[in-house]
């Protein structure tokens, strides 16, 4: 019997990606998937990828989680504390939502609403200590997808005192499976293909996480929706504060990561190349007009983004390799 683990919201695209990873997973023992409006329905009628994996969905609530090792909540924003606040403190957690991301809870009713819920060990293993205190923790918070895209790029470079943390511009483009599973006019297939639209522009939810996760203080964000089901290109600028050479400081900064890949010089990210994988490719320059930074990142934003990440960190909890089940190649074509 291996380590027991359950994923509450197991019917959208992050919970569904979640049961593909653990199904074939060595080490954990899927025991238990909830959902709410699919309650009752077999996995394989919501999930079709997933033939083969013989589990029912059942009604979320904490007494159909509390007899697993470890818990993926894959929930709304909002949703998770009321879940996690009725599991024993001996069960494991892992949020995907943003409920205990930030620290600062004025920025938590700013841009998300209601009252906080309170702040947990943040998920992303690859910031300076932060595997550590993630091996350690009962309780952690997966980064948002956007978040890990953008955090990847930057952090190092303010770490390093190459990029100016007041002064720092993204563009960024996600696929659909970005916004959730529930039916919206303007997802629609009709509506996305053949189109680019900005949206939040100036508010966006990622934009304080991204902040506490880099030290930058001046961050302005301009996410794009793109026509693909899954992916993010990120697309990071920023001032240079120094000669330093920003493409070194990724390459100082990730040298030994195994999901985190500084492509060779010239070569640049593009979504496809990391789909279905846990990986981040960056690359990195210094615009001869301008002379500021440019960061170019791309991940999937299910896998590195989201269900992968969320693994990642779950391997780390329960003393695992946090290579453990995940993939660090995308799928191609």
């Amino acid at each position: 019997m291996g380590i027991r683990v359950a994923v509450a919201g197991a019917s959208g695209y992050a919970g569904g990606e979640l049961l593909r990873l653990l199904a074939g997973h060595p080490e954990f023992d899927l025991v238990a998937a909830t959902a709410h409006s699919q309650a009752g329905a077999h996995v394989t009628a919501v999930h079709p990828q997933l033939a083969g994996l013989d589990l029912t969905l059942t009604a979320t609530d904490a007494a159909g989680l509390s007899d697993a090792d470890l818990v993926f909540l894959a929930l709304p924003h909002g949703q998770s504390a009321a879940i996690a606040a009725q599991l024993p403190e001996t069960v494991k957690i892992v949020d995907l939502g943003a409920d205990f991301r930030l620290k600062d809870p004025a920025l938590w009713e700013r841009y998300y609403g209601g009252e906080h819920a309170g702040t947990w060990t943040y998920g992303l293993p690859e910031l300076p200590g932060q595997r550590e205190l993630i091996a350690g923790a009962n309780r952690v918070a997966n980064t948002g997808c956007y978040a890990a895209t953008i955090t990847l790029a930057l952090a190092p470079l303010i770490a390093a005192g190459v990029a100016d943390p007041a002064d720092v511009v993204v563009v960024a483009s996600s696929g659909t499976s970005g916004a959730g599973r529930g039916a919206k006019v303007n997802l629609l297939a009709s509506e996305v293909m053949g189109d680019l639209s900005p949206y939040k522009v100036g508010a966006h939810q990622h934009v304080p996480e991204i902040k506490q996760a880099t030290g930058a203080t001046s961050l302005s964000m301009t996410p794009v929706l793109a026509p693909m089901p899954r992916g993010i290109l990120a697309t990071v600028t920023a001032r240079r504060l120094t000669g330093g050479d920003p493409r070194e400081a990724l390459l100082q900064a990730y040298g030994n990561e195994p999901f985190i890949h500084v492509l060779p010089a010239g070569t640049w990210p593009h979504t496809a190349a990391t789909a279905g994988s846990n990986s981040c490719h960056l690359q990195a320059t210094v615009d001869v007009d301008s002379g500021r930074i440019v960061v170019v990142s791309a991940l999937d934003n299910l896998g590195k983004g989201a269900a992968g990440q969320a693994v990642q960190c779950a391997n780390l909890m329960s003393g695992l390799p946090e290579t453990t089940g995940l993939s660090v190649f995308g799928v191609a074509p």
